[in-house]
């Protein structure tokens, strides 16, 4: 973003001008997801459609007889909340800088706390880091998310020392421009950090990362991956081009967002939380306008359904 350009970030009074009622929700999504030409999401058919009279915004597929909507197969589908309350809480989680919580949700669209908790965990689902490989200069870093064992209650510290004990490790790398990709991960030795990077970098990417020995064989793989550390044992953290203070700052917004906004997030549904927070930081970067961010996030709605019931299992 040049000095010039500044993020647009519309006011909800004019979001809610743009989107008065169902039918322009409806006919927005439409838009963004179809182009105005209708996608079976059954059969992936693009012909033979109808719509009945009986049943508004519903689509009759001839070929295999089956009816749809634009909601069908998405996180939105079999959604009982007006789609006007999905718009809202789409906005709200493209815009807020740390996030936005499931109880101040609650309270703005007059739903059930549970409600509000389930919309946003659907909208997290459709956050997913997608298909994109890093290249030029990638750095890559780990940190650790969870409650510290002193401040723990009794029954629930696990007596095993301090530090990263009872946290949850989150690898991730950003790109120079910006792009940022996370996940959770189970262990942060050799072969699941270097696999994550060759997973997600292309040929020829310069990484950089601190002097953990996990990344001593990176660049021994077949990528052909140039590879440089700083030193943080030795107080080293940047030398010319080589440092990780960019995915550093990632994990200080998420770590604000844990802390300031969401407080408890368990290690169950973190890897929800990380794609929202890499998702709002992504497209951040790249859309300036408030409502590219929305479009861009309803593009990819497709196979990110998941039931209250899957949540709580």
């Amino acid at each position: 973003m040049t000095t010039k350009q500044r993020a647009k970030t519309i006011s909800i009074s004019q979001l809610y001008k743009m989107f008065p009622d169902e039918d322009a929700c409806r006919e927005w999504l439409e838009k963004v997801r179809w182009n105005g030409n209708p996608v079976c999401p059954h059969c992936g058919g693009v012909e033979n459609f109808t719509k009945p009279a009986s049943k508004k915004y519903t689509y009759w597929h001839k070929d295999c007889r089956k009816f749809f909507t634009v909601m069908t197969g998405t996180c939105m589908h079999s959604t009982k909340l007006p789609l006007q309350d999905w718009v809202y809480a789409i906005y709200s989680v493209m815009t807020a800088r740390k996030g936005v919580s499931a109880m101040q949700l609650s309270k703005e669209l007059g739903c059930q706390y549970r409600t509000a908790w389930h919309l946003l965990h659907r909208i997290r689902e459709a956050c997913s880091n997608g298909e994109f490989k890093m290249t030029t200069v990638v750095e890559v870093d780990e940190t650790y998310v969870g409650g510290k064992e002193k401040n723990k209650h009794e029954s629930k510290k696990l007596k095993q020392g301090r530090g990263t004990v009872g946290k949850t490790a989150v690898v991730g790398m950003r790109e120079r421009d910006g792009k940022v990709k996370a996940k959770p991960v189970e262990n942060t030795d050799a072969e699941t950090l270097v696999g994550f990077i060759e997973e997600n970098v292309e040929e020829g990417t310069t990484v950089y990362t601190d002097e953990a020995k996990a990344y001593g064989n990176l660049s021994h793989t077949g990528k052909r991956i140039t590879h440089d550390t700083v030193n943080h044992t030795m107080r080293e953290f940047v030398r010319g081009n080589v440092h990780t203070n960019g995915i550093e700052s990632t994990w200080a917004v998420l770590k604000r967002s844990i802390n300031g906004t969401w407080h408890h997030v368990s290690s169950k549904h973190l890897a929800r939380y990380v794609n929202e927070a890499t998702f709002r930081l992504n497209e951040g970067n790249v859309k300036i306008d408030t409502i590219d961010r929305m479009a861009s996030f309803a593009e990819g709605v497709s196979h990110s359904r998941i039931s209250y019931k899957d949540l709580v299992a």
